[in-house]
């Protein structure tokens, strides 16, 4: 085991390049091989930072049948840095299967700390962040009406990613299961030139994004049942 190689999870920015750790710029230069969800995103990416580190694909459609072959990579003593298109590698992105297979097979596992587009979105929403539940992407049909009615009941933050071309269906949703005066927060292109959150009732979110196209990438937060945008007052310590 000793001989055998690392797997790094890197995180890369979601928006402004500047965002990108030293380390990560670093890692990126002295890994054997970088694995990537897309080979020309990450690739303007190297280019910019001037890496020149080997690059393959690894995405959500390939994962299932390439992810041995770069663990036999990780066997032969080789370091793999694994990066998505943006953000930390295994959030609602590929990673879990490679990190999975790394361990079970006594290979370390290394994720830097880094961006990642809820973390921001949740603290901009003002809703408390003591206690909170991550969604990412609902279903797209079976299962969604479930989720969403266990949304409707959750009293903690809840943490939702959505596409441009869903996240009006979303909103409407969110109105029929939740009622039009919960609150939401809705955030997109963090960390981008046009970065925007929409604070409000989900009614009044809801006619913002009627009135205004969703364009970009989006976080939706959503208050928790009986909670308002405030953070409740701490309970009297015994």
């Amino acid at each position: 085991m000793a001989n055998y190689g690392k797997l790094y999870l890197i995180p890369t920015p979601i928006g402004n390049l500047e965002d990108i750790t030293l380390r990560a710029i670093r890692l990126l230069k002295e890994v054997d091989l970088i694995l990537a969800e897309d080979t020309r995103t990450s690739g303007q990416l190297l280019k910019h930072f001037e890496i020149s580190t080997k690059i393959q694909s690894f995405h959500l459609h390939n994962e299932h049948h390439v992810t041995q072959r770069f663990i036999d990579v990780l066997k032969q003593g080789q370091t793999i840095g694994l990066v998505s298109d943006a953000g930390t590698p295994g959030i609602s992105d590929p990673g879990f299967l490679l990190v999975r297979a790394a361990l079970l097979e006594g290979i370390e596992v290394d994720c830097l700390p880094g961006a990642t587009a809820f973390v921001p979105a949740l603290v901009n929403s003002g809703f408390p962040t003591d206690r909170f539940v991550f969604e990412g992407f609902l279903p797209h049909k079976k299962g969604r009406q479930t989720r969403l009615l266990q949304i409707e009941q959750e009293t903690r933050t809840t943490i939702l990613y959505e596409s441009p071309h869903r996240l009006l269906k979303l909103l409407q949703q969110c109105i029929e299961c939740m009622g039009e005066d919960r609150k939401v927060s809705v955030s997109r292109e963090i960390s981008k030139k046009f970065e925007e959150t929409i604070r409000g009732t989900a009614k009044e979110v809801f006619a913002h994004f009627t009135a205004q196209a969703p364009k970009g990438e989006f976080v939706v937060i959503i208050s928790g049942k009986g909670k308002d945008s405030k953070s409740e007052d701490n309970e009297d310590e015994s």
